[in-house]
């Protein structure tokens, strides 16, 4: 009679992670040493004087401007405002152009007809800068709001567009013929089937055409654009107030990464199964 012995492992377990915590607080360091870097680099060439102040003023130069703006305000409005403005322009713009463009894309992507009137339309306006069609939207519009909201429009649009028209020229027939063959209509295909499937890449577009908004913003605010970050920034060039030009760039950076990253958590909201196709 054999004594069996107990079964043993043909390889050693891998041991348990730890749990994700030391890769984030690595992540956070290098960032914060980069940014760190950054500014002892800034104020160490401002401190030289390499450059004269009116051309680049020190780190505490731009933070005690960051203080009187958002408590004194300048140009009649602080900061804060400045920012909110802008932030509604640009999400106006921006949601506006997203919704148009998902409309147009899908259009372009279903109908081969639309694709070969649309297409070289939508690069057109996609190569154009904005400051190329703003004058004409100022004639068009005047100088009050009307023309920011459409250069950011015009601006977000095309990215969108392009992003959707690639992603429903990419859905799989058999997909589109496992619908019908299950009872789907014609018109139940772009909703249930096309628009699920390509909503990663729309996202993607999303994320490119707010960027892209927001970039636009200061060109938009050339024009009457007070309150505004780009308007501040545009009464601070004339007068050669490099500290506030250089933190209304600073807050269009800090806030452009806060919107990257809500859109970011809404990608993997609204489209949790990117890459588990």
């Amino acid at each position: 009679m054999s004594v069996l012995a107990p079964d043993r492992p043909s390889a050693e377990a891998p041991a348990p992670e730890s749990g994700g915590i030391a890769p984030a607080v690595r992540s956070f360091g290098l960032r914060a040493l980069s940014v760190g870097g950054f500014l002892l680099v800034w104020w160490a060439v401002a401190r030289a004087e390499v450059w004269p102040p009116v051309i680049l003023p020190g780190p505490g130069a731009v933070w005690d401007q960051a203080v009187a703006t958002s408590t004194q305000g300048y140009s009649g409005h602080t900061l804060q405002e400045h920012l909110g403005v802008s932030l509604r322009r640009i999400l106006v713009g921006s949601v506006l152009g997203t919704v148009g463009g998902v409309l147009l894309g899908l259009v372009i992507g279903l109908v081969p007809v639309a694709r070969a009137v649309l297409g070289p339309f939508v690069t057109f306006v996609r190569t154009l800068p904005p400051l190329a069609y703003l004058s004409l939207l100022v004639i068009w519009f005047g100088i009050g709001e009307e023309p920011k909201i459409w250069l950011l429009v015009i601006a977000s649009l095309p990215p969108v567009a392009v992003a959707t028209a690639d992603a429903v020229r990419g859905v799989a027939p058999d997909h589109l013929n496992a619908a019908r063959s299950l009872g789907a209509r014609p018109w139940h295909l772009p909703v249930w089937i096309v628009l699920p499937h390509s909503l990663p890449e729309i996202m993607t577009g999303v994320r490119i055409a707010v960027g892209v908004a927001y970039t636009s913003v200061v060109a938009a605010e050339t024009v009457n654009g007070v309150p505004g970050i780009g308007g501040m920034i545009r009464e601070a060039q004339r007068y050669n107030q490099t500290d506030v030009v250089i933190l209304g760039l600073i807050v269009i950076g800090l806030s452009g990464l806060l919107l990257d990253w809500l859109l970011q958590t809404l990608d993997r909201t609204v489209a949790p199964w990117r890459g588990r196709e």
